[in-house]
């Protein structure tokens, strides 16, 4: 089991009583991506329920666009989770994390490495299961992870069929759409 070098920033369970002390502990690179991914998932739920759903859906209050700074609307699910993304490789935190998929709207998102073509090649057979896998990347040692991405809802797959860059226009709901990747160096 590859271990990643941790530290828990516990405070919550400190002030409760529930931990005596914590101040760095090993979890696996797995279980980290896990979490990682759990709240990754979790935001863009909330995301979508909370504010495109209710403010564009149910209320029509406001529209989501890609061009959501030039036509003042909401940015779509997969523009928060790239906004997410750059906020975290700011911090130079170490890990990242991104949507591929080997059908890109926009070819930042294509697969590319051998990992990821793997991984993704993994899900697409295995759409219930994680990818898990190591690759280097410019000399440096990573853990690669993929979780599928699913079409959870018909704005989905209509957005992806009709746009003009989208190279697949037959999604269906509950289809493999691409993955979400989470990345975590293993070098020190």
């Amino acid at each position: 089991m590859i271990k990643v070098p941790y530290t828990l920033i516990l405070s919550g369970l400190l002030a409760a009583g529930s931990i005596q002390s914590a101040s760095a502990v090993d979890v696996s690179a797995e279980v980290m991506a896990d979490a990682i991914h759990d709240v990754i998932e979790a935001d863009r739920a909330v995301y979508v329920d909370l504010v495109i759903h209710r403010l564009v859906d149910e209320e029509e209050v406001i529209e989501a666009t890609e061009e959501y700074n030039d036509d003042v609307t909401l940015p779509l699910p997969a523009q928060m989770l790239r906004a997410s993304a750059e906020k975290v490789r700011e911090k130079n935190s170490g890990f990242s994390f991104s949507l591929v998929s080997p059908w890109p709207i926009n070819s930042q998102n294509k697969v590319k490495t051998e990992a990821e073509v793997k991984g993704m090649d993994f899900i697409l057979k295995n759409p219930t299961k994680n990818y898990y896998g190591e690759e280097t990347i410019a000399g440096k040692k990573y853990f690669t992870a993929l979780y599928a991405d699913i079409a959870v809802s018909k704005s989905c797959v209509d957005c992806h069929n009709n746009h003009k860059d989208s190279a697949k226009k037959d999604f269906k709901v509950l289809d493999v759409m691409g993955a979400v990747l989470v990345r975590i160096p293993l070098d020190k």
